[in-house]
């Protein structure tokens, strides 16, 4: 078999673990990139010893141990403490004091991995005295990954880089503050752990489930295809509030999506976006 063959087989091989995976276990992951479908199956299929994608269909089809692993590997668990903080920074200074108008708010964070993200958001707001003020939650589609965000518990090695990202973010006190060194890890204190509510959520099947003032989701729609994307930024549209505000990522826009029209740049922001409205509420 010559490589173009190699190519359209495996692509026929993706499509069809795909299919399989809908059928037999109803997650949807069809409106991936197929790129990075793609490389995650040949990662798990190396790390399995197997010959081929389909025999890792066959494998997850009859061993739902195996479907978990797999549907570990489509997660996004690239994340980190302040990560970007040229964002965090937009969020303390220019959406903060908006927040701070209101009697009560609430955030949700979509796709949220180990809680990194999640956490540097609460900090922001105890720092800014609004975390009482706050309602908190981050979803994410795998159930593990929750699991550890929970925990609040993360490796040492990780907080020097963490400390930068938190300077750099605008933050006003000692970042160890915020943690007990036990060891090899860190874990967070419990002050800012007890206002974040961790649910299992599928931005591909599932549907909006609270009003939210602010959104977060970065990061994740650069897996996804124009489809899916689209999905997802409707559901965000309909879940955000009367001139709630959407946070993306870095490498993500939503310029030439189908809420392209619903939403205006937020001012002095990157990647932060409100939602145009009638009438402040």
């Amino acid at each position: 078999m010559d490589g173009q063959e190699q190519l359209e087989t495996e692509k026929i091989e993706v499509t069809l673990f795909l299919e399989a995976v809908h059928l037999k276990y109803g997650y949807d992951f069809r409106d991936y990139s197929r790129a990075h479908i793609k490389r995650r199956l040949i990662r798990r299929v190396k790390l399995m010893n197997l010959s081929d994608i389909t025999r890792l269909t066959s494998l997850v089809l009859y061993d739902p141990e195996v479907f978990r692993q797999v549907l570990s590997d489509f997660s996004i668990n690239v994340t980190e403490m302040f990560r970007h903080p040229r964002f965090f920074r937009d969020l303390r200074t220019e959406i903060v004091p908006i927040l701070r108008t209101y009697p009560s708010f609430t955030i949700w964070h979509a796709g949220c991995s180990t809680g990194e993200e999640v956490i540097s958001t609460a900090i922001l707001l105890e720092e800014e005295g609004l975390l009482e003020r706050a309602k908190i939650y981050a979803t994410d589609m795998n159930g593990a990954v929750i699991e550890v965000a929970k925990e609040g518990i993360y490796p040492a090695q990780d907080i020097k880089k963490w400390t930068k990202n938190y300077h750099e973010s605008g933050g006003r006190k000692s970042f160890s503050d915020y943690f007990v060194v036990n060891y090899d890890y860190a874990i967070l204190n419990q002050r800012v752990l007890k206002k974040i509510t961790y649910l299992e959520h599928n931005l591909v099947t599932d549907g909006r489930f609270i009003d939210a003032d602010l959104i977060l989701c970065r990061n994740v729609l650069i897996y996804f295809n124009k489809a899916l994307q689209n999905r997802a930024l409707d559901l965000f549209r309909d879940s955000l509030l009367p001139g709630g505000f959407l946070g993306i990522g870095s490498k993500e826009d939503i310029r030439f999506s189908s809420v392209g029209d619903a939403f205006e740049n937020a001012v002095n922001c990157q990647k932060i976006y409100k939602k145009k409205i009638e009438e402040i509420r």
